[in-house]
């Protein structure tokens, strides 16, 4: 079964998970935007082998430390999908505009597609391509643990942020209703920011995709 850790990072509080297979203890990171310390910290402290980094999308709080990570320790870098590659060669700029630690840049090991599985130890993920916030978007969805790593499509209440370069209103909700929505109400989801939800609690009260 997958478990996870989520650690809030960065002056963002952007929520960086842990996941491991608990059979094989075989870890991946989740966005680390950042305060790789702090992180490698609890992975030592969960008892767990870091093997892999699975990239979201490519805002600066949320791959700000892909790059040193996979140098440091010879990780292979999974995701996001090609569309954002910009925001990947942009890093060094996103992160002197918010005040950032400068970025190392990163080539993905992997570019995700939709509908992409990922193997971690026994577990395996499937991949779903999100575009609105950017255009490279990436969920990891869970079905065993019925948990799904969204990044910044969704949060709690709210949707993500679709003024930014490539991002687009309709293409966030098409993401959400198409590519979420199908996979269960019961599915627990990690925001980028903020507490947890289900996609059931969502279609109920989230203002903005409310009824769809």
């Amino acid at each position: 079964m997958l478990r996870y850790r989520t650690v809030p990072v960065t002056p963002f509080q952007q929520n960086c998970s842990i996941v491991w297979c608990d059979e094989t203890m075989c870890a991946a990171i989740v966005d680390p935007g950042g305060e790789l310390p702090r992180l490698l910290d609890e992975v030592q402290r969960l008892g767990v082998r870091l093997e892999q980094i699975w990239v979201t999308h490519a805002h600066i709080d949320h791959a700000g430390a892909v790059g040193q990570l996979a140098r440091e320790r010879q990780l292979p870098v999974i995701g996001p999908h090609e569309g954002d590659r910009f925001w990947i060669e942009g890093l060094p700029q996103q992160g002197a505009m918010f005040g950032f630690p400068p970025a190392e840049p990163f080539t993905p090991t992997r570019w995700l597609h939709d509908g992409d599985t990922i193997t971690l130890g026994h577990c395996t993920v499937q991949v779903r391509h999100c575009p609105g916030h950017t255009p490279g978007h990436v969920v990891f969805h869970s079905p065993e643990a019925k948990r799904a790593f969204v990044g910044d499509v969704l949060f709690a209440g709210s949707i993500g942020r679709t003024d930014f370069p490539g991002g687009d209103y309709q293409t966030l909700v098409d993401s959400i209703t198409q590519r979420l929505w199908p996979l269960g109400d019961d599915v627990v989801f990690i925001p980028g920011h903020g507490p947890e939800s289900s996609f059931g609690q969502e279609r109920r009260s989230n203002p903005f995709v409310r009824g769809t």
